[in-house]
């Protein structure tokens, strides 16, 4: 169904969980087939005195990049009752109705919100060991509310140094251990920007600490930082009390700048991408206007700094270190992208739900600002496409990688997302400490 092969007709349905459209005279039968959770937006097209062939109707945009539009009878007021259903059950918080995943009565062979053990995942990195521990200063949050209650540190840090380090980092959010390699046991570290602001302020105890975790695997070279930001926005960090590990500061680290843009700038390219493939595409410019949006541009660089953090680590058998601003955006992406790359488990059905709970939900990232999932559900197309850049990643870096995603029939990254039929993918709509509180 696209702008080129023209109307079809057909009926449509409305459940609680989808839009569900079935051609009558179509052959082969065409079928749209639409979670209610993926709609951003549902207007009213055209009036009573609309004339024009299809110019009355509804029109639908969706946070996948498609758009509907349904051209109906003005007779009979179809458009009202289908309206009103649409909005009601696409939107359920609006009007005082469970989501779906919580009305769902299907019955599962497992229970999804157990997938994830952090406790179990970590061991089976092999973890805790004689130079890494677990600890659990964050069991109720104190230390960082947007940080899982369980963080694997340095053996040699103590508590006290972690609370001292979280001081100088934004929001409270220190480097703590993502994946440890198996063999030379160099690991990826995570973590938001230090506090060193326009009058450079120093920290004695986050430079000790990143010592130690260089340390940590025996490494004599200096521990690797991965600054995703562009540098000229590092530097304008400073001016809000941000900023980058500079070389006097931390002179057993060296510090690499990916110039990935962040989240506002993805979002406003890939609102161009859509607006150069709909309503209408102009063949003659296509290749002009496709690299105009700068869309390929940026997945591109999230891909070559996600292989940089891969290579560094397994070949280089260096320890890392990823971070941009906050460290829950452009940070999850690069450190859950390379661990895809180095470890065949995240490539598993079980493996990639881990990964997608320990990397993103657990360390905060804000799928429920970021899908547009809020009380009245409605945002413009530009607010509700972000999270296809991560799919979008997953598929170009695992479609030449054996991936069970790929080899299982009937499993789709991004619909569940939107509108989940069970429980344990409803996390992603929430940040941790809604469920934490509640």
């Amino acid at each position: 169904m696209c702008p080129f092969n023209g109307p079809v007709k057909g009926r449509v349905y409305i459940t609680n969980y989808r839009l569900y459209l079935r051609s009558v005279e179509n052959d082969p039968v065409v079928v749209l087939d639409v979670p209610l959770g993926v709609i951003s937006r549902i207007e009213k097209m055209g009036g009573a005195s609309s004339r024009g062939e299809n110019s009355y109707g509804l029109d639908i945009t969706c946070k996948d990049m498609r758009n509907l539009r349904f051209a109906l009878k003005q007779e009979g007021h179809s458009r009202r009752d289908i309206f009103e259903v649409l909005t009601k059950h696409a939107f359920p918080q609006s009007h005082n109705l469970l989501f779906f995943a919580f009305a769902n009565e299907e019955k599962f062979s497992e229970n999804g919100w157990m997938v994830y053990n952090p406790m179990s995942e970590y061991r089976r990195q092999g973890l805790p060991n004689e130079r890494w521990r677990v600890t659990f200063i964050n069991e109720h949050y104190g230390l960082c509310d947007t940080y899982p209650s369980l963080l694997v540190v340095p053996y040699n840090a103590t508590d006290d140094d972690l609370k001292k380090v979280a001081a100088f980092r934004s929001r409270n959010r220190i480097p703590v251990l993502s994946w440890i390699h198996p063999e030379n046991q160099a690991v990826i570290m995570r973590c938001s920007q230090p506090l060193v602001g326009m009058s450079g302020k120093r920290n004695k105890d986050d430079e000790r600490y990143l010592d130690i975790i260089r340390e940590a695997n025996g490494q004599i070279s200096k521990l690797t930082i991965y600054d995703a930001r562009p540098n000229v926005n590092a530097v304008a960090n400073k001016a809000t009390g941000g900023g980058y590990e500079s070389e006097d500061a931390y002179p057993n680290a060296e510090l690499f700048f990916l110039d990935i843009h962040n989240i506002h700038v993805m979002r406003e390219s890939l609102k161009k991408l859509k607006d150069i493939v709909y309503p209408n595409v102009e063949e003659s410019h296509w290749l002009s206007s496709l690299e105009s949006t700068h869309w390929l541009e940026h997945i591109k660089l999230v891909l070559t700094g996600a292989i940089q953090v891969a290579d560094k680590v397994s070949s280089g058998r260096s320890s890392v270190l990823v971070h941009c601003s906050d460290g829950w955006d452009r940070t999850a992406q690069l450190t859950s992208l390379a661990m895809l790359m180095l470890d065949s488990y995240y490539r598993t059905i079980e493996g990639f739900e881990v990964l997608v709970q320990k990397e993103w939900i657990s360390f905060g990232h804000k799928f429920a600002s970021k899908t547009r999932m809020q009380k009245n559900g409605v945002g413009s197309p530009g607010q509700c496409l972000s999270k296809l850049p991560g799919v979008h990643k997953v598929w170009m870096t695992l479609s030449d990688i054996a991936f069970e995603l790929w080899v299982r029939p009937g499993v789709k990254l991004d619909d569940p997302h939107g509108s989940p039929p069970a429980g344990d993918t409803m996390i992603l709509w929430w940040p941790p400490s809604h469920f934490r509180k509640k």
